[in-house]
C-alpha cells in the first residue's frame, strides 16, 4: 500500500529567500517611491516651500502631459518592444491640430484630430512592426523621422492658439483648495484627463485579458503563442495605445502651452521611457506597474524643480543627473534578473 506524500513547507532562511523571490519585482518600483520621497525630503531641508500645496499642484499640472505619455510607453516595454516615435507624434499632431483650429475647424474635431494622428503613427508601427518583422527601434525610428519631417513641412515657427480657443480651457487651473497666500490646491482638466488615462491603464493591466496578454508577451512571446493568446493583435494594440496616447498628450500640452512648433517633443521620447524604467518596468518585458512609471514621470518632473530652485546648478546637468538615475535602475534591473533566475 503506497502512501502519497508532500513536500514539507520550506522554513526559516528558504521561507524568507521565497518570500523575497515574490516581491522581487516591486523592489525598482519601491525605490523609485524612496528616491522621490527623499528627494522631497531634501528640496524642503534645503530649498524649502517644497512641500507645500502650490508646489505639488505645479508639478502634476506640468507634468500631465509626461504621464500621458510615459503611460503608453509602459504598456510597449511590458512586452519587449520600444517606441521612439511619441516625441514626433506630439509635435506633428500639435502643430497640425493648432493650424486647423486657426484655419477655421472646429477646435473639438481638430483635438480628436490630433489623437487619431497618433493613432495612425502607432498602427503604422505595429503593422511594420508585426506582419512586416521590422524591429521596434528601426520601426518607430522610422515613424520619428517622418513625423518630425510632417511637422517641419508644415511649420517651421511656433503656432499660437487664439486667446478665446476652446482648448485652452484644458489648460485653465480649477482651484481645488483655497489655502493661505498662493498655497492653494489647484489642478486642470490635462490633470484630470491624465489621472483617467492612468487608472483606465491600470484596470487593463491588471483586471483584463489584454493586460495579461501584455505581460506573457514581455515575459516569452513564443510561450504566450502556446498559450494561444492572442499575441498578433495584442502586439497592434500596445503600438496603438502609445501613438493615441502620444496624441492626446499633444493636446494636453498645446492646451497649457498655448502653441506649437515643430521642434516640440524633442528628447520625449526618451523622457518616458527613463520614466517607465525608473518606475520599474524592465526594459525586457515582463514585468512593471503603471502607477510605478507615474512616479518615475513625477521623479523627473520634481529633479527639474530643485534644479531650478537650486539656480547655481546648468539646465545642461539635467540629462547628466537623468542619465545617472536612468544607469542606477538599470543595474538594479539587471541584479533583479538575476536573482530571479536563482
Amino acid at each position: 500500500m503506497s502512501t502519497l506524500t508532500t513536500a514539507p513547507e520550506p522554513t526559516g532562511a528558504r521561507a524568507l529567500a521565497k518570500r523575497l523571490s515574490l516581491h522581487l519585482d516591486t523592489l525598482p518600483t519601491a525605490a523609485a517611491v524612496v528616491i522621490f520621497i527623499g528627494m522631497i525630503v531634501y528640496g524642503e531641508a534645503a530649498y524649502g516651500r517644497i512641500v507645500q500645496f502650490n508646489t505639488l499642484s505645479n508639478l502634476l499640472i506640468n507634468n500631465a502631459h509626461l504621464i500621458i505619455l510615459t503611460v503608453g510607453l509602459t504598456f510597449v516595454i511590458l512586452t519587449g518592444g520600444i517606441d521612439l516615435s511619441v516625441g514626433a507624434v506630439i509635435a506633428f499632431s500639435s502643430v497640425a491640430g493648432v493650424m486647423l483650429m486657426n484655419a477655421g475647424w472646429n477646435p473639438w474635431i481638430a483635438m480628436v484630430l490630433m489623437v487619431l494622428i497618433g493613432t495612425a503613427f502607432g498602427a503604422a508601427s505595429g503593422v511594420l512592426i508585426q506582419y512586416f518583422h521590422v524591429q521596434p527601434f528601426i520601426a518607430t525610428l522610422a515613424m520619428m523621422f517622418l513625423g518630425r519631417g510632417l511637422a517641419s513641412i508644415l511649420s517651421t515657427v511656433p503656432e499660437r492658439l487664439a486667446d478665446d480657443s476652446p482648448v485652452r480651457e484644458l489648460g485653465t487651473q480649477i482651484k481645488v483648495y483655497d489655502g493661505p497666500k498662493v498655497n492653494d490646491i489647484a489642478i486642470t482638466p490635462g490633470v484630470i484627463i491624465a489621472a483617467v488615462v492612468v487608472l483606465a491603464a491600470f484596470f487593463v493591466l491588471h483586471r483584463t485579458r489584454t493586460g495579461r496578454t501584455v505581460y506573457a508577451i514581455g515575459g516569452s512571446e513564443q510561450s504566450a503563442q502556446l498559450m494561444g493568446l492572442p499575441v498578433a493583435a495584442t502586439k497592434m494594440w500596445v503600438y496603438i495605445i502609445s501613438g493615441s496616447l502620444a496624441g492626446l498628450a499633444a493636446v494636453v500640452y498645446t492646451a497649457r502651452l498655448g502653441s506649437a512648433q515643430n521642434i516640440t517633443g524633442i528628447g520625449w521620447e526618451l523622457d518616458a521611457i527613463a520614466a517607465a524604467v525608473i518606475g520599474g518596468t524592465l526594459l525586457t518585458g515582463g514585468a512593471g506597474f503603471v502607477l510605478g512609471s507615474v512616479v518615475g514621470a513625477l521623479v523627473l518632473g520634481l529633479m527639474n524643480v530643485l534644479i531650478t530652485r537650486d539656480g547655481s546648478i546648468p539646465p545642461e546637468a539635467t540629462t547628466i543627473i537623468t542619465g545617472g538615475i536612468l544607469l542606477v535602475f538599470v543595474l538594479l534591473q539587471r541584479a533583479v534578473l538575476a536573482r530571479r533566475r536563482e
